[in-house]
């Protein structure tokens, strides 16, 4: 069996790269994630894209586990992908005659994304080939009109969880923030930060900000909060970048 982890950006059907839809159009069946009460968007989207590209397609919906709260993190994680590969391959016994096998991911699978781990639990094992996508990173500098990086400088891509736990990074001057519901950005020091924020990047929904973290670090947390009532869920990121000292 082949199984195909397609990146497909940050929801935007715009995003899939021609060999995105070649590979799309080859598949036998396509393993949906639905995530439970007030994220059944999600699954619409991949549905929806899916069936923009095949509306032949074969779609197997399945119920995401939850994870057990009162483990450690890792641990909670690791028994979780555990969980979700049992799951995968249950749904795929479902359909003996599907050789090739499609699953969607969100942005790329490459980055803050565990689909390639959970695939690596599988048995038998698949063969696995990745389509790359584009990333949250490139949708919010894309949408900001901005560089990643300053002149001859590096970058770092990390949690909120990391920024909350272990602060900003020594020798860090710009900072890509993603899977953050905290909004941790408010324990930095406002006036030492710039900030370009986005929530639904590259869709209809896509809302921006951008400017000193003390000017706007409360109008992001608002947006924020009633995006997400109204949708019942959010996807966004942020890149901060410490202003140099005077």
């Amino acid at each position: 069996m082949e199984l195909f982890l397609i990146g497909i950006g940050t929801g935007n059907p715009d995003h899939l790269t021609g060999e995105a839809r070649r590979v799309m159009a080859e598949a036998d069946l396509f393993l949906v994630p639905h995530k439970g009460a007030g994220k059944g968007d999600l699954a619409d989207l991949r549905t929806q894209i899916i069936l923009d590209v095949r509306d032949d397609a074969t779609v197997a919906l399945f119920d995401m586990p939850v994870r057990d709260d009162s483990l450690p993190y890792i641990a909670r994680v690791d028994a979780w992908h555990d969980e979700i590969a049992r799951i995968w391959t249950k749904t795929m016994a479902q359909h003996p005659k599907a050789r090739k096998v499609a699953l969607l991911v969100w942005g790329d699978p490459s980055l803050y994304d565990s689909t390639l781990r959970i695939a690596a639990r599988l048995e038998p094992k698949p063969e696995i080939q990745v389509v790359a996508g584009i990333t949250s990173v490139q949708a919010l500098t894309a949408a900001h009109a901005i560089p990643l990086n300053t002149l001859n400088a590096p970058v770092t891509i990390s949690t909120g969880r990391r920024l909350r736990d272990h602060g900003w990074p020594e020798g860090c001057e710009t900072l890509v923030v993603m899977l953050d519901g905290d909004c941790t950005f408010q324990s930095l020091d406002g006036a030492r930060f710039d900030i370009w924020w986005g929530a639904y990047l590259g869709m209809p929904e896509q809302i921006l900000e951008h400017g000193r973290l003390a000017d706007v670090s409360a109008r992001i947390i608002a947006r924020r909060a009633k995006a997400r009532a109204a949708h019942g869920w959010i996807m966004d990121t942020y890149l901060l970048r410490q202003l140099p000292e005077k």
